[in-house]
């Protein structure tokens, strides 16, 4: 609603409000080659619209722990197109849609106390409204979509419908090049994000036998609990992970990494399999990373993990699919954390 800060996870935006068509893009995305084609497409639709100064479009990578984003300023240059990271803990417009689906719009004064730093910034650029929205995912928003107004009255709630809408159809056209072609952004296999300093982390190699989950689960167990974790988000860990490395056995059919990061009171659990793009699935079954729907495609176990922890995501690309979940363990944790040798 304009003139406040509104929070919305309804695809429709803001009740009774129709969607412009002017948002929707022609063929363009469909047509995207790369995600790149998708920023260069989105974003040049959402700047040429009266009162926009300016926009940008994020991406989650590395199991949900940074955003990869690019602005339209750098989308502008056809022959560069200038990505950048930001860490998905940043109290910024893009990671709160990210971390919690729900858009998130109105004008500058509305969000006093928050986005301190970045809001301070776009002042001076005399910026009057901004305006965020996921892209949806399977399990979690695969990005998000942030524009900022030089013009408050062009915030709307018909306003916000369609760039809820644009991020939609924008969160369809990067999963369908990632499944196709196997990229994210301009490189083929997604580097391994940084862990933050100070986190607790720990990583092993499993086999590709079904002897591969129980030693998951007695591997995370383990460390949890050196690390001070105590048993009930243990358990809740335990039945994730369990529904991952299953998938990783059955459909892919390959040893698979499993990582394991705690930082600042959130687990972070990704498996990730070398079941790459053109390698057969074994039994014939698509794994579940081809569907765009994982659910549909394996719900028993994957709701399971939607269930029971707060963000859960799926990547593919040439080498095979990463698949993560987090768990924010709250009082959960002990104090007397000590790390694993």
């Amino acid at each position: 609603m304009q003139g406040e800060v509104g929070t919305s996870s309804a695809p429709g935006g803001a009740p009774g409000a129709s969607t412009p068509q002017s948002y929707h893009p022609d063929g363009a995305l469909p047509q995207a080659h790369d995600v790149d084609d998708v920023a260069r497409s989105v974003l040049a639709r959402v700047g040429a619209h009266d009162g926009v100064q300016r926009a940008a479009l994020a991406l989650s990578e590395g199991g949900g722990r940074r955003l990869r984003f690019v602005d339209s300023a750098a989308a502008a240059d056809p022959a560069d197109l200038r990505w950048c990271h930001i860490d998905a803990y940043d109290d910024v417009p893009l990671t709160t849609v990210v971390r919690t689906g729900e858009a998130v719009h109105g004008r500058l004064e509305d969000f006093t106390g928050r986005y301190v730093a970045l809001l301070e910034a776009q002042r001076e650029r005399e910026v009057r409204a901004l305006a965020a929205v996921p892209l949806p995912g399977t399990g979690s928003p695969i990005g998000g979509l942030l524009v900022w107004f030089s013009d408050a009255e062009a915030l709307d709630a018909a306003r916000v419908a369609a760039l809820t809408e644009l991020a939609r159809r924008a969160s369809d056209a990067v999963r369908r090049v990632r499944l196709v072609s196997g990229r994210q952004g301009s490189d083929a296999v997604p580097e391994e994000p940084a862990i933050p300093e100070g986190a607790l982390t720990t990583s092993v190699l499993l086999e590709g036998d079904p002897r591969a989950t129980g030693a998951a689960r007695r591997f995370l167990r383990e460390h949890l609990r050196a690390w001070g974790v105590d048993d009930e988000p243990v358990d809740d860990a335990q039945l994730c992970l369990s529904e991952l490395v299953t998938n990783a056995v059955v459909h892919a059919g390959t040893a698979s990494e499993l990582r394991v990061v705690l930082d600042d009171g959130v687990l972070t659990v990704t498996v990730r399999d070398l079941g790459g793009l053109g390698k057969p699935a074994v039994g014939g079954e698509p794994h579940p990373s081809e569907d765009l729907d994982p659910l549909r495609v394996y719900g028993r176990g994957l709701q399971l993990v939607d269930a029971l922890s707060q963000r859960w995501g799926s990547e593919r690309d040439v080498t095979g699919t990463t698949v993560w979940f987090t768990l924010e363990l709250g009082t959960y944790a002990r104090t007397d954390a000590v790390a694993a040798g």
